[in-house]
């Protein structure tokens, strides 16, 4: 069957062919995320161990951001412990040396010819493409969401954009009274625990100030339960329970009326309900980029169709992908993406040097750091068949919420750290740090490659 679906693509050359034309690339890489910027910086090195190396031109990273942002830390600004203008940086300044970055958007994808439209209508040849471009946040899926974001009264904020993070933290903050909805859509989301995340530190801080009996907290989310995997799930819901916070769940966030303060929510069987709030923490539906979804690379849902074990597309055999543009079915998180990115570089490489049979296997390991409270965490690690696979077992019970401090933190993300070095820095002589120090949280730029949650 690959042999088949090859022939209806451009021949490959070997990885020692010439070099292409300076208008051609041998590999581009849409995306300068976590996940491109992983799978570029680990390319480079595999490369390297294997006595080859491309030139400048021929290894191009394609991404129109002016800034490359630590998402996980919206959640951390959003619960008043981070300062969001320390979540971001220059784009300039990760994009790996030894490669050419095109500030622009991707139009469409022609894999049948091996090439990528820009939008500005300029067109990128390529022998091997990586589609690492992200998760698509759809706004305007929920009616009057746009606007009551930029209203300083209407009580609605979100820890999804670098512009909302910290309006969620001035409205938890100011709430003295009332209700406080914090809601989580069915689609699939980037960090599916940062909804809860947000929530469990507003109820922390309502506990520490006295205002537990006069702030009433819910939780409405499109899922069936508080989690994906059973075993952390039951855990959360006891929890939940226990804290007294109300639980609605199938239901979806349509609509808001930010004049009063109005929050309308749909079942699957399209029955709606309309609530008051008094804040409103909401996490918009998410999905695949529309140029992505409408291209030859996607599946029925519009994510790029990739073999869940080899991350190599089904139909096109030069491209591969990660992270939250892929259809891997498993929980996209940053987390993952260091389980992924290994995988595809060593199956990359091998299709470069003119391998047919892919040995490297993704088994759809992800995490979700949860914190449930001040200086507490669940961490839920899982792999495919929403299956526990879990690193600390042997130094902790993963299946509750532990009290942790900096030295229990520094045992644990030890091996994560070394991992961060050898990916990350390999192609720049900035010094790795450890990037859950309160003072160098961000001094290291690419902490956004590690599992997410902690300080």
């Amino acid at each position: 069957m690959l042999a088949n679906r090859a022939a209806r693509t451009p021949a490959l050359r070997s990885f020692s062919s010439r070099r292409l034309a300076s208008t051609d690339a041998k590999v581009v890489v849409v995306g300068a995320g976590t996940a491109g910027l992983t799978a570029a910086s680990q390319l480079q090195k595999a490369l390297a161990k294997n006595r080859k190396t491309l030139a400048k031109e021929d290894f191009v990273i394609i991404d129109p951001a002016e800034y490359h942002y630590y998402q996980p830390g919206w959640t951390l600004v959003g619960s008043g412990l981070m300062d969001k203008k320390d979540t971001r940086r220059p784009m300039a300044s990760l994009i790996p040396a030894g490669t050419t970055h095109i500030p622009e958007s991707v139009k469409s994808f022609a894999p049948e010819k091996n090439e990528i439209t820009l939008e500005n209508g300029d067109q990128i040849k390529y022998e091997y493409l990586v589609v690492a471009s992200g998760i698509q946040i759809n706004w305007s899926g929920i009616k009057g969401l746009q606007e009551a974001l930029v209203d300083s009264h209407s009580g609605v904020s979100s820890i999804y954009s670098y512009a909302t993070a910290d309006k969620a933290r001035q409205d938890i903050e100011a709430l003295r009274s009332g209700k406080a909805i914090f809601t989580q859509p069915s689609t699939p989301i980037k960090c599916a625990g940062a909804p809860q995340k947000v929530m469990w530190q507003a109820w922390d801080l309502y506990q520490r100030t006295d205002r537990s009996k006069t702030v009433k907290i819910e939780f409405w989310t499109g899922m069936p339960t508080m989690f994906s995997v059973p075993k952390y799930s039951e855990v959360l819901n006891a929890l939940r329970i226990q804290r007294d916070i109300a639980g609605q769940f199938g239901q979806n966030l349509v609509a808001i009326d930010a004049a009063n303060h109005k929050a309308t929510f749909k079942k699957a069987d399209g029955t709606e309900v309309t609530e008051e709030y008094t804040i409103l923490h909401v996490t918009p539906p998410q999905g695949p980029a529309d140029y992505i979804k409408s291209s030859p690379l996607a599946d029925a849902a519009g994510w790029v169709d990739v073999d869940s074990g080899t991350l190599r597309h089904k139909k096109y055999p030069n491209v591969f992908s990660l992270g939250d543009a892929s259809s891997l079915p498993t929980s996209k998180t940053a987390a993952a993406i260091t389980a992924q990115a290994p995988v595809l570089v060593h199956n990359l490489v091998d299709v470069m040097n003119g391998k047919t049979d892919l040995v490297a296997k993704y088994d759809g390991y992800t995490s979700c750091p949860l914190l449930t409270g001040k200086g507490q965490l669940l961490l839920a690690e899982f792999k495919y068949g929403l299956e526990p696979k879990e690193s600390f077992s042997n130094l902790f019970d993963q299946g509750k919420p532990q009290r942790y401090g900096n030295e229990l933190q520094n045992q644990i993300f030890a091996n994560h750290l070394r991992e961060l070095c050898h990916t990350v820095h390999s192609t720049t002589s900035k010094p790795c740090v450890n990037p859950y120090s309160r003072d160098t949280l961000m001094t290291n730029t690419r902490t956004d490659t590690l599992p997410m949650g902690l300080l």
